[in-house]
């Protein structure tokens, strides 16, 4: 029996909703929980998952039974500013409310409703964060677009998929959310990424990135998709808005690649659609003014493997 003291608790939320009128999003929503399910049984001795969905009221009939609801949302991105075609986009500040507040689990998981966990997903979670890890994302993999049925996820989880840059998958340490700066940014739109990154580059002691693992998935291979430029640019301001009030504390040797030379972190950070390159060269002078030896260590990143795909 596993002594109580190791049990590595994580509470694991997601954001379902209602949608009639896209039913591409409603059959992978089913991909996503049937996964969350299957990995939650499979994550082994001395791990607990609860699964967790915030969500409006009207996104009730969607939610499974293995799921526990925290309380329904209140506000959107529609009540925050005036848009010619409102869209009732949760804020991330109220979905992440509402993970801290429904549970004790020491370890906080969001990852987006179109994202497929592997069955093992939980379980090297749990290796992960007793490696001594405060915080990690790990990229997804883009696996073809007619995989449609809780069917086929054997199928998906046995390919190895193509990699995708962007951070849609996160777990953190819960004693950091307090010190988090979200502003008023919404999901759903670009800067959600950037926003909850560089939150946890800034207040995690040690954090990773893991690109290469096969652990989550998408049905779909976009990078970008259609800008809402009204939303962009609301999310764009708010994003600003946060980095304003953590920019004392930022320090761009905790980035990705943040102890490469400057012209490789340069090129790299440049090439990345989740590490803005102007918040790069706001903090780069203070890497020449800060003596060598309080450099903190940057985020790890997992190595290239041989067999992995490139897009």
């Amino acid at each position: 029996m596993t002594d109580p003291v190791h049990i590595v608790h994580m509470a694991h939320l997601v954001n379902p909703v209602r949608c009639p009128g896209d039913p591409a999003l409603a059959e992978t929503q089913r991909l996503t929980f049937e996964s969350m399910r299957c990995a939650a049984e499979m994550s082994g001795d001395g791990v607990r998952v609860e699964l967790l969905t915030a969500q409006f009221p009207e996104d009730h009939p969607v939610i499974p039974d293995y799921f526990r609801r925290t309380s329904d949302l209140e506000r959107s991105a529609a009540d925050m500013f005036p848009c010619s075609v409102p869209r009732k986009l949760p804020l991330l500040r109220d979905l992440l409310d509402r993970l801290f507040a429904a549970t004790t689990a020491r370890y906080l998981v969001y990852t987006n409703v179109d994202i497929i966990l592997h069955p093992s997903f939980y379980r090297v979670v749990a290796e992960r964060v007793r490696s001594g890890l405060d915080a990690f994302m790990i990229n997804r993999r883009g696996v073809p677009d007619h995989y449609r049925a809780v069917a086929d996820l054997p199928e998906i989880f046995g390919l190895r998929g193509a990699p995708h840059p962007g951070f849609d998958c996160f777990v953190f340490d819960r004693s950091l959310y307090p010190n988090f700066e979200l502003a008023g940014v919404c999901v759903g739109i670009p800067f959600v990424e950037m926003t909850f990154s560089q939150n946890l580059f800034c207040h995690a002691p040690r954090a990773a990135l893991f690109e290469h693992d096969a652990l989550t998935f998408h049905v779909g291979m976009e990078v970008f998709k259609p800008r809402d430029p009204e939303y962009f640019a609301y999310n764009k301001a708010e994003f600003w808005r946060a980095m304003r009030l953590l920019l004392p504390r930022l320090d761009s040797r905790k980035f990705p690649w943040g102890d490469r030379n400057v012209i490789y972190r340069m090129w790299r950070w440049g090439r990345h659609p989740a590490i803005p390159i102007r918040l790069a060269l706001l903090l780069e002078p203070r890497r020449w003014r800060a003596p060598r030896h309080t450099a903190p260590p940057p985020p790890e990143t997992s190595p290239r493997r041989r067999n992995s795909v490139r897009a």
